[in-house]
């Protein structure tokens, strides 16, 4: 085996065992010892973050923060590369935000001169709109990996009704929607799943109470289903066409619709009663785009909301 595809494999062999003997790897390669040393080296000075330990049970290790092999990109992969990443600029916060600019730089100064001027004058043809949002959420990369590793945590959230106060979730997933970053959770104090803003959540660790997590099973992103509700209430509403399509754009609120053939549609839907006031909210800023049917309560709410609105433009 020629040395340079012997080192592409050495190193791509070192990152999926991450702990290793030279003489496994003398053995799988069918070299010496020496060869292999002399490989390690080399992988070591092209920045594969390797170090040893003596005694009876050491060997090598690749430190958490692995090197991945080189890949070879097409200039439009590169390019497409490049605009997946710089589309997320506009947010505020991001999960891997350090990562995200280094990996960006990195495409831009190994690409050719000419592939950098077309990705120059692209960047003022294109751009991915995202409302600009002020508050940040420092806790996106905690939610994601207790997502990832289905783990509880306890949490400092700030809400309208009653202000900060804490909360003990297990994340399913986080997602971004009109400028504002989600976390889909089973809430302990609702018993049920919630969804919470992210730029709301200030504070986010490990339970330090070691509440059990639940078995969540494969329930992810595409498959936010809540459990049922408490203290249920019939949300009833009919949309219109641009209704629906102002109701498509919330994440949260899109599996709840029924649309007609014209583009118009309606929800018939178990809510939660204590939701009451958010959904009085969300209705009143769709104006004539909607009609809610029921429950009397939320028809009440909204009522109380245009009389208070009344009062202020008297």
């Amino acid at each position: 085996m020629p040395k340079s595809k012997r080192l592409m494999e050495l190193m791509m062999t070192v990152n999926r065992k991450r702990r290793f003997k030279v003489q496994e790897l003398a053995d799988e390669f069918g070299v010496s010892k020496r060869t292999i040393l002399r490989d390690l080296q080399e992988l070591s000075e092209l920045g594969v973050p390797l170090y040893s330990e003596v005694g009876p049970h050491g060997g090598y290790q690749v430190v958490r923060e692995r090197v991945l092999p080189p890949i070879a990109f097409t200039e439009e992969e590169a390019v497409a590369m490049f605009f997946a990443v710089h589309a997320l600029r506009h947010y505020a916060s991001l999960p891997f935000e350090a990562e995200s600019a280094s990996a960006l730089n990195k495409f831009y100064l190994h690409m050719p001169g000419d592939v950098r001027d077309r990705i120059d004058s692209m960047k003022h043809r294109v751009d991915f709109v995202t409302p600009a949002r002020r508050g940040d959420a420092p806790c996106l990369a905690v939610l994601l990996d207790a997502a990832v590793r289905q783990q509880v945590l306890s949490i400092v959230y700030i809400s309208g009704e009653e202000g900060e106060h804490d909360r003990r979730i297990q994340p399913v997933c986080i997602y971004a929607n009109n400028g504002l970053w989600y976390c889909t959770a089973y809430c302990f104090l609702r018993s049920g799943f919630r969804v919470f803003r992210c730029d709301r959540i200030r504070e986010a660790a490990p339970d330090p109470t070691g509440t059990p997590p639940r078995d969540l099973g494969d329930l992810a992103l595409n498959r936010r289903e809540a459990a049922e509700p408490i203290a249920p209430v019939r949300l009833r509403a009919e949309l219109s066409r641009a209704g629906v399509q102002r109701c498509e754009a919330e994440l949260w609120l899109a599996p709840m619709l029924n649309v007609r053939e014209d583009g118009s549609g309606s929800i018939d839907r178990d809510v939660p009663g204590s939701e009451l006031p958010f959904y009085a909210d969300f209705f009143l800023g769709l104006g004539r785009e909607a009609s809610v049917q029921g429950p009397e309560a939320l028809r009440e709410a909204i009522r109380c909301k245009l009389s208070d609105l009344l009062e202020r433009y008297k």
